[in-house]
């Protein structure tokens, strides 16, 4: 049986899983919860994340102040963007993954030669909006960084892998790749090489296969060891949320509001408890999706007027949503500067500048990006 009998193309008014403005919204809920994540958890006396190891000091850090009634918990809110904020990632990961079906696989497949040619298309044109997008940042941010106190030492190879979206397959990225948050473009890229070459128009046994595999390379080496911090700054690390998102967009089908109840409040419960071991952590970006589609899907489903606070905050992320990019390659800049406000006791002070002058800075980006030449896939 041939690929194209496997998968026939699909008209735009089969794609019923997920809205324009669904994305948007959870775009929105995504970039916030990053946004705010990186703020917090630079902060001295905030609790931190497992993001890339899984530490058993943190999940005692945040399990004690959780114990505690939470009146008594002091900034509770930045304790809880540092512990969960990172979250953000995966449901880009698979928005992205959702997105990439529904351009590349609605149409007939092309032959070998074709597919060939397409595929250095589909890296150039990707790549070149990744760099588009990164490029005016990093250099905005690295005139800032030399003239504020504590700048980074930049070497010549981390330099050279930054402007080839490369620099996650360096040792220790984490060290070298800075701003920090933009080691997503390294392992954006490194999805997009691994769903062009390997997942694209495959059923889903070639999908789960790869989520499964991805997971038992995590689940063998030792929770809080540099092997499994450098896995997950790559697409090892980034394929179980990525491949859902094929999934959902190969099979997904539209619930009545009920099923979405009955999965968004176990999913949610697992998301809050998943660090009690490894392996739940390790599947945690899962249902971090499942808990979010929803909830979106919930909102959405509401009787107009029975809920306008919750009209107007979808608006609201959805209008977020929409400058998502913007706001992600900003963040870094507003941070360096206004942290300091909150490191010296002000933190709401500090938090609320923070998310003020990053959204106003997104904006100006994104009206700044509308002007230059966009890639073409050719």
């Amino acid at each position: 049986m041939t690929e194209e009998t496997k998968h026939p193309a699909k008209s735009a008014a089969q794609w019923t899983t997920l809205s324009g403005q669904e994305c948007n919204i959870l775009r929105g809920i995504a970039i916030m919860g990053i946004m705010l994540h990186n703020y917090c958890h630079w902060l001295s006396p905030i609790v931190k994340e497992n993001e890339f190891t899984y530490k058993v000091q943190n999940v005692r850090w945040f399990a004690e102040l959780m114990k505690k009634p939470l009146g008594e918990v002091e900034h509770l809110f930045f304790h809880l963007f540092s512990y969960f904020g990172h979250y953000g990632v995966p449901i880009f990961l698979f928005l992205s993954a959702y997105g990439l079906v529904r351009k590349y696989e609605n149409t007939p497949s092309v032959d070998e030669q074709e597919s060939t040619y397409d595929c250095i298309a589909f890296l150039k044109y990707h790549w070149l909006k990744l760099f588009r997008m990164m490029i005016f940042g990093f250099a905005a941010f690295v005139l800032l960084d030399t003239i504020t106190p504590a700048p980074h030492r930049y070497q010549v190879i981390d330099i050279i892998a930054q402007m080839g979206l490369v620099n996650n397959l360096l040792p220790t990225p984490d060290k070298v790749i800075w701003p920090g948050p933009y080691w997503f473009f390294g392992l954006m890229l490194q999805l997009y090489v691994a769903y062009r070459f390997v997942l694209y128009r495959k059923d889903w046994k070639w999908i789960v296969g790869a989520m499964l595999l991805c997971t038992i390379m995590q689940s063998v080496v030792a929770p809080e060891s540099e092997e499994l911090n450098y896995i997950r700054y790559n697409f090892i690390g980034g394929i179980v949320p990525f491949g859902l998102g094929l999934l959902y967009a190969k099979y997904g089908k539209a619930l009545s509001k009920k099923y979405y109840c009955y999965l968004m409040i176990p999913a949610f419960c697992f998301v809050i408890f998943a660090d009690a071991s490894f392996l739940t952590w390790l599947l945690n970006p899962l249902f971090v999706c499942v808990a979010f589609i929803s909830l979106t899907k919930v909102a959405q489903l509401l009787p107009t007027g029975t809920a306008l606070w919750f009209t107007w905050l979808s608006s609201l992320l959805n209008w977020i949503g929409t400058v998502s990019a913007a706001i992600f390659v900003c963040h870094p800049i507003t941070r360096k500067i206004i942290i300091p406000i909150s490191r010296e006791g002000d933190y709401w002070a500090g938090l609320i500048l923070y998310v003020i002058t990053t959204m106003c800075l997104a904006w100006c980006f994104h009206q700044f990006m509308k002007h230059l030449p966009s890639p073409k896939m050719k």
